[in-house]
């Protein structure tokens, strides 16, 4: 259930040309869907406001020239050139360049960190020598622990803003598409054919989404490619037939008229203009299925051109037609010959399909990475494709979407509010971005501050430009991803508060490893056959949750482990390096730890597969403890005495024979990677007899069965607490742990295995 795991270790140089090419191609269905679909709504949204179209061309020229520098300087120079080298790992999106920046320096408020963490292949990235100025820059942030808070916070508006926009996204592109028909009808008709049809489109969009990408992603590329194809076309035709001479608008001279002209409402009219960067973000936060070249290519080479001359070529139409009175009239399909109409409104409802497909499985695949780094409730993430890693599909999600892209296009009944809406989402990502960036250029590539000062300065001034004229128009639509991301801040900061403080409590009220060893037959314990896996969230020390079953239970089993399932910042563990196993006491006691390490987009495994790793995990520790004899001594439990074991083949590790029932060792080439100790490469051993008599009782505690406990908690908080917490946590995660799926079912416990464990935290 891990398919393509190894993506982080795909080394992009070694791509062929042709490869590249290829991936270039299949980019233009995945990444760019959104952003090619931007002509059907940026000069209607533009034109919305209080702008005249006068006989001087001002207002167009204007129009052409901003949108021509928008693209060029934000999704070209800013994303292309300098955000996409930012990556993590091949990995994009904000979470991407959190993760970053959280590796190194400390910032990162996840719980359970641990200095072998440090040690995975994919924690490690090689940048410059750290300078001077950057080392005071970490140091100032390392030490005020209000600055951690404040970038989870900017980071979960971004992811917030992302999510808003994949509600606002298809209810746009659709209701844009299908508004074409509106030339095609009287005015009293249209207003009651194109709300109906987009909500039909929009369902039967949602409503397929359980298939998966994979199923219909070869009809995606080929789609966006006719729709550049055919905007461009039309460019090039409105171009020679209207104006020509359009192109002298692409002077940024014509900027400053039409600022100068239209004053406030040409101002107003930059949150339709920033639209035709919508979908940017994409080229970003799809880097991991493609790679940089390749979305480069896609970009400059197809995309930009088709885009510009699109752009061109309505404003050349509108340019030779300035008696255009109603909004309706200026949009995109008024440029497309009468004769070629039909055509280009089915492309264009494909295209705007694709578009939203985008977008939607974007959203789907961000609030994965939020849960992962605890951050978002527990919901069910179903994989759609056991070939193409980061293929998922989340249904309470998408319902939720569908609910509310419906509402959104029945609510709004217009283009004008709901681009109002996308912009400020649309532009706030951005921001984000660009603050993010900047901390990665000074913290991870230890360039100069002046550097990450002047990136901050040029491209947020151009963003906090239509940032603001997003939001003046608050009471125009834009009030609602404001109120969306207000929900979402909100739940997912609750979770997130409420996680860490279950995680302190855990760490105060955990049982000593004395408490443990005292457990034996002279206190009425009894060893019950069989392997008991205890979930905890704690790596070290035994879990309060299992000394409350021991409490009223006397009984575990003869194998003891303690099982950590956390997250690292990182977007993948290898599986080699998945699994870290310790000794919790000493060798006789049979207790083991076991930390299972995932990354933001890793998938976690079914039950059965996870089993059997374990079970192996577990054998080939004893195995390779048993060719270090002092590691048979007990020793306190910290990162020193946890073992990296790597997946490799054990069908030959231990052979059992069903006559004698006897364990036969096999010498075996082993390859490991220990964290704190050096193990050779090729070591070869005989196994004496305590070893193998711990094989035997692990592998007969196997055939028993394994039990699964885990703590069934109720969080309330402390006598005289705040309103506000008792409302956070009380309510707030209270309401939302009853709501979303438990820890039994994120971790596909099965059923008829599980034990859980009551817990009080009192917070």
């Amino acid at each position: 259930m891990d398919p393509e795991c190894g993506n982080f270790a795909k080394d992009r140089k070694k791509d062929s040309w042709r490869t590249t090419l290829l991936l270039a191609y299949q980019s233009l269905g995945v990444v760019y869907g959104d952003l090619s679909i931007s002509p059907l709504y940026v000069y209607k949204s533009t034109f919305a406001e209080d702008i005249t179209h006068s006989e001087t061309n001002e207002e167009v020229y204007g129009v052409l020239s901003f949108v021509f520098w928008t693209l060029t300087l934000i999704p070209l120079f800013k994303y292309v050139f300098i955000v996409l080298r930012a990556d993590d790992n091949g990995e994009g999106g904000t979470f991407a360049l959190y993760s970053s920046i959280c590796r190194h320096t400390n910032v990162c408020l996840l719980p359970n960190r641990q200095v072998a963490d440090e040690e995975l292949s994919t924690y490690k990235l090689e940048y410059p020598k750290e300078t001077k100025h950057s080392s005071h820059i970490k140091t100032w942030l390392e030490k005020h622990k209000n600055l951690h808070t404040a970038l989870l916070v900017v980071v979960m508006l971004g992811t917030c803003m992302v999510i808003g926009d994949g509600v606002l996204t298809p209810a746009i592109s659709v209701f844009s598409a299908v508004s074409g028909l509106e030339l095609s009808m009287s005015r009293n008709h249209h207003e009651y054919a194109v709300i109906p049809i987009t909500c039909f489109i929009l369902v039967c969009l949602f409503a397929l989404q359980h298939y998966g990408t994979h199923r219909v992603g070869f009809l995606f590329a080929p789609i966006i490619l006719a729709w550049l194809i055919c905007i461009s076309a039309l460019g090039i035709y409105n171009i020679l037939h209207w104006n020509p001479r359009i192109y002298q608008a692409m002077s940024p001279y014509y900027m400053f008229r039409f600022l100068k002209k239209t004053k406030k409402s040409g101002w107003m009219s930059l949150g339709g203009i920033l639209l035709c960067m919508t979908g940017s973000e994409a080229m970003f936060a799809d880097l991991g299925h493609f790679s940089y070249t390749a979305i480069q290519i896609a970009f400059t080479s197809i995309v930009y051109p088709a885009l510009i001359l699109a752009y061109m070529g309505q404003a050349a139409y509108l340019s030779r037609h300035h008696k255009i009175h109603s909004s309706y009239q200026i949009g995109f399909y008024v440029s497309v010959p009468e004769s070629v109409r039909w055509p280009v409104l089915l492309v264009a409802i494909l295209a705007s399909v694709v578009g939203s497909q985008a977008i939607i499985t974007g959203t789907f695949s961000i609030i994965n990475q939020s849960q992962s780094l605890s951050c978002f409730p527990r919901v069910k993430v179903v994989h759609t494709s056991n070939k193409i890693h980061g293929q998922i599909y989340i249904p309470e999600i998408n319902w939720l979407l569908m609910i509310l892209c419906i509402a959104v296009t029945v609510g709004f009944r217009n283009t004008k509010h709901i681009s109002n809406a996308s912009g400020l989402a649309v532009i706030t990502v951005m921001l984000v971005t660009t603050c993010l960036t900047s901390l990665v250029i000074i913290l991870c590539w230890h360039k100069p501050p002046i550097l990450a000062l002047c990136f901050l300065l040029f491209f947020g001034s151009i963003e906090a430009l239509y940032f603001s004229a997003s939001l003046i128009k608050f009471l125009d639509g834009a009030w609602l991803p404001i109120l969306l991301a207000l929900i979402l801040v909100t739940i997912m900061f609750t979770w997130h508060y409420a996680t860490i403080k279950k995680y302190e409590y855990d760490i105060q009220n955990k049982v000593t490893l004395d408490w443990l060893l005292a457990l034996g037959d002279k206190l009425g314990i009894v060893r019950v056959p069989g392997i008991g896996l205890v979930y905890t969230d704690i790596i070290s020390g035994v879990p309060a949750n299992f000394s409350r079953f021991v409490t009223n239970l006397p009984a575990f089993h003869k194998i003891l482990v303690f099982v950590c399932v956390k997250w690292v910042p990182v977007p993948y563990v290898p599986p080699p390096e998945r699994f870290l196993v310790g000794r919790v006491g000493p060798p006789n006691h049979r207790s083991y730890r076991c930390i299972v390490r995932y990354g933001y987009r890793d998938v976690h495994q079914d039950v059965d597969s996870f089993e059997s790793e374990l079970f192996d995990s577990l054998s080939d520790f004893i195995r390779l403890e048993g060719s270090n004899k002092s590691s048979q001594q007990e020793q306190p439990e910290d990162d020193s005495n946890l073992t990296v074991i790597g997946s490799f083949k054990r069908s030959s590790i231990v052979e059992i024979e069903s006559d004698e029932d006897s364990i036969k060792p096999v010498q075996q080439e082993v390859k490991k990677k220990k964290v704190r100790f050096f193990i050779e490469k090729n070591n070869s051993y005989e196994m004496d007899k305590l070893v193998r008599d711990e094989l035997e009782e692990l592998y007969e505690a196997k055939e028993s069965g394994m039990a699964f406990i885990l703590g069934h908690s109720h969080v309330q908080t402390k006598p005289g607490s705040s309103v506000f917490k008792r409302l956070a946590v009380d309510c707030g995660y209270n309401f939302l742990r009853r709501n979303c799926r438990g820890p039994d079912v994120a971790l596909k416990v099965p059923p008829a295995s599980l034990l859980e464990v009551g817990m009080v935290y009192v917070l």
